[in-house]
């Protein structure tokens, strides 16, 4: 007897996958900064996993998920701009803006959550995942090339970048 995978069965697989998966190609170079990349799309996974939850787990669980990535979000955010400052990085000011922009994002979702906007929870782990990819791949990409040169230049060491 031949057991087939109904397209329900698909389904219900699929929702167990991960929303967003680690790439060395994401990486940007830089030990701790690539870490903390980890560390988010891990966050947005649990945040996945938690629109995922029944309907009565829904609530408390997105909350704790959503709290943890607010929180991990501006401690990551710091950390980076901290580096980018303290090398120079010519596009420092649109690279913050983007990061301000992604908070003014999350702590809107935030704000729509609590006032009981139901959809709320799967468009905001969607736009996470967009900008994990997104931003990490293109934004981040770009200051880890002015790294990549400027230590092909001896003007920055890992030890520097580090420390």
């Amino acid at each position: 007897m031949i057991i087939r995978e109904t397209p329900l069965d698909a389904v219900i697989k699929d929702s167990k996958a991960p929303l967003v998966s680690w790439s060395e190609k994401y990486a940007t170079g830089v030990k701790l900064i690539d870490s903390q990349h980890l560390e988010l799309v891990n966050l947005t996974n649990s945040l996945y996993e938690a629109c995922l939850a029944g309907d009565n787990e829904v609530d408390t669980v997105f909350k704790d998920a959503l709290s943890r990535m607010v929180e991990y979000v501006r401690f990551h955010f710091s950390a980076e701009l901290e580096l980018l400052a303290k090398i120079n990085y010519p596009a420092y000011p649109e690279h913050k803006k983007l990061h301000d922009e992604l908070v003014h994002n999350i702590l809107e979702a935030a704000k729509e959550y609590d006032e009981g906007k139901r959809l709320v929870p799967n468009h905001f782990v969607r736009t996470l995942k967009d900008w994990v990819f997104g931003h990490i791949a293109i934004y981040d990409k770009e200051y880890a090339a002015y790294v990549a040169d400027q230590k092909s230049k001896g003007l920055l060491t890992d030890q520097m970048l580090e420390g």
